[in-house]
């Protein structure tokens, strides 16, 4: 039964969304890399994890990952471009210290994780398969293969199938294979995937980018160049999340496999946007580094723009984007 707005005598829209399996309150995520591992964000003040549908933990890999030489961030117009590098403290470390601290949360929680060849891949989602606190895993393949010669695993329809397939013989929690835009046809990478074993699809990464400094004539980044986030990449973002769904809704019968939208959501109309293209849900991650109160505002402002389109389920835009004849 649908709730009802205190004092009004209207039906609450309904936000609830289910991934994969994955029952989440409302379709907003907050994206990997922007969040650390959850923990963080318990002393911003105003902010509950419990407002958001689902967390997705900071990439995660076999051992312990130093990352990029300094600096790791630079902000240009339109967004940030980042080269972390993956830094992080190696998957045991991750169970073992955070996972039982995000478990106090109603909120899912999604593990991201990283490898450099398909038996790294392999060998984590084994280690994740049976943790509680873990509702599912998001798998970055925008990793370079070390046993390909560095190629990257998401660049290849069959590199991509082949770790999808090992991580998916490995764990029974469902897979959400994260897609790169820097690739000549998404879909095709996205076909790979789904035949592998994704349970579910989650677009874009970022946008292969660079800065220069003028002055020093030196790039901005010690790596020389990154990933750009934000506002600039959201068109890039809905085209693709568009082609694939198309590509799904068409020619993927025996299964559901949900899309989830990612890049510069800023704002409710955002949100709204990716799900029109064809998104079940939505990740949020440069915006929460800049506005701590996104999420709160953008969680009851998506509610009343339902309400003004006069829809009682925000499942019942998915895809609903009126193509110009």
């Amino acid at each position: 039964m649908q709730k009802k707005l205190p004092g009004i005598n209207i039906e609450k829209p309904d936000l609830s969304v289910e991934i994969a399996g994955i029952k989440m309150n409302n379709p907003i995520m907050i994206a990997s890399g922007t969040f650390g591992y959850g923990t963080e964000f318990s002393e911003v003040e105003g902010f509950s994890h419990d407002e958001v549908g689902a967390i997705v933990l900071k990439g995660t890999t076999l051992n312990k990952t130093r990352g990029n030489p300094i600096p790791r961030i630079a902000e240009v117009d339109c967004g940030i471009i980042n080269s972390i590098g993956l830094q992080n403290p190696g998957i045991d470390f991750v169970l073992k210290n955070y996972i039982p601290k995000l478990r106090q949360y109603k909120t899912k929680i999604i593990l991201n994780i990283a490898g450099y060849s398909e038996d790294e891949y392999k060998e984590i989602a084994k280690r994740i398969n049976d943790v509680n606190g873990v509702h599912g895993i998001e798998v970055n393949i925008s990793c370079p293969n070390i046993k390909e010669g560095g190629m990257q695993f998401c660049l290849d329809p069959k590199m991509t199938f082949r770790v999808i397939e090992k991580i998916r013989g490995e764990t029974k929690l469902p897979l959400i294979v994260k897609l790169s835009p820097n690739v000549t046809d998404i879909v095709q990478i996205a076909k790979a995937a789904i035949e592998g074993g994704a349970d579910a699809l989650s677009l874009i990464n970022t946008v292969t980018a660079m800065a220069i400094d003028t002055k020093t004539k030196r790039p901005k980044l010690g790596a020389n160049f990154g990933g750009l986030s934000g506002p600039a990449i959201k068109p890039i973002a809905i085209h693709k999340i568009f082609q694939t769904y198309q590509y799904i809704s068409q020619y993927v019968k025996d299964k559901k496999i949900p899309l989830i939208g990612i890049g510069g959501i800023e704002s409710a109309d955002d949100i709204i946007e990716f799900i029109l293209a064809g998104a079940n849900a939505v990740q949020i991650g440069t915006s929460t580094m800049i506005y701590k109160t996104t999420i709160e505002q953008i969680i009851s402002d998506i509610a009343n723009r339902l309400s003004e389109l006069n829809e009682k389920k925000i499942n019942n835009l998915v895809g609903k984007v009126i193509l110009n004849t």
